[in-house]
């Protein structure tokens, strides 16, 4: 990584979806750092395999993880508290689990790919913000797929998914997150927190696990890397030059001008407003 970075030693990070893909990749490169990293996962044994290899890789003892079902509002409430309990400081907050051509309803009757995408996430960050530490970072992974969202149907939300494919719905999702990350930057105004949305590229994770055999293997093919995926995320982390800026959208490590529904400052008021009762 070719750029002046800030040091990480000694802070606390925590990575949604850690234990696969571009959040494993992250969580591995910060705890190379010297990070003390939380691997927030829905299953244990999933994730505890990959804490271990991390540890391992790194020779740094301090990663650990933290349960975390972004499909469930009562889990991610327990996330939080867990985390809280533990009374550290939050330096960094990377929301990068995510879904795509899912379909269904979350436990809490949402639409799963929304639900998981942006309400849980929503919800975790407005738990742990006021953790964050003077100088902190949040950055939300998202995806140029927010390109091809024409409207936010709210109603649509508290319905199980309608799309064939369930692609419409993840491009809601994905502008809901670069939304959310621009008036997260505006309601932090007048605290040192910088906020990130980004574009990963389009990565072979397993974000597709819901395509069905055999289109996921046939479509990973001409995708990046998860190494190459983890490059944007990194540098929004730990970029001095990206720390001087907050709420914007970057690809390929650099600032990109998202969607004209993504800078409609009026719908990233509402979507605020609107997550804030769903969740309450």
């Amino acid at each position: 990584m070719s750029y002046d970075q800030i040091g990480m030693k000694g802070k606390t990070v925590i990575v949604t979806g850690a234990n696969t893909g571009i959040g494993e990749v992250t969580a591995r490169e910060l705890a190379a750092m010297g990070a003390k990293v939380y691997l927030a996962c829905r299953s244990k044994e999933k994730a505890e395999p990959v804490v271990a290899d991390i540890r391992s890789l790194t020779g740094n003892a301090e990663v650990h993880f933290l349960a975390l079902d972004l499909s469930s509002l009562h889990s991610v409430r327990d996330a939080a508290k867990t985390f809280l309990a533990l009374d550290l400081p939050l330096d960094l907050l990377v929301n990068n689990a995510g879904l795509a051509a899912a379909k269904g309803l979350t436990a809490d009757g949402f639409e799963l790919t929304f639900g998981v995408n942006h309400l849980g996430h929503f919800l975790f960050t407005q738990l742990l913000v006021d953790r964050v530490v003077d100088g902190g970072r949040i950055v939300n992974v998202a995806s140029k797929a927010h390109y091809e969202a024409k409207s936010i149907d709210w109603d649509a939300q508290r319905q199980p998914t309608t799309g064939l494919t369930g692609l419409k719905e993840y491009g809601v999702s994905k502008l809901a997150n670069v939304l959310f990350t621009k008036e997260l930057a505006k309601r932090l105004a007048d605290r040192n927190i910088t906020t990130y949305s980004l574009h990963p590229g389009v990565v072979a994770s397993d974000v597709w696990r819901q395509v069905p055999w055999p289109f996921e293997s046939l479509i990973k093919r001409f995708m990046l890397t998860v190494e190459d995926g983890a490059l944007t995320t990194l540098y929004c982390a730990t970029s001095v030059e990206a720390g001087k800026e907050t709420g914007l959208y970057y690809d390929e490590s650099k600032v990109k001008k998202p969607s004209r529904l993504a800078r409609d400052e009026a719908l990233a008021t509402e979507l605020w407003k609107r997550s804030e009762a769903w969740v309450a």
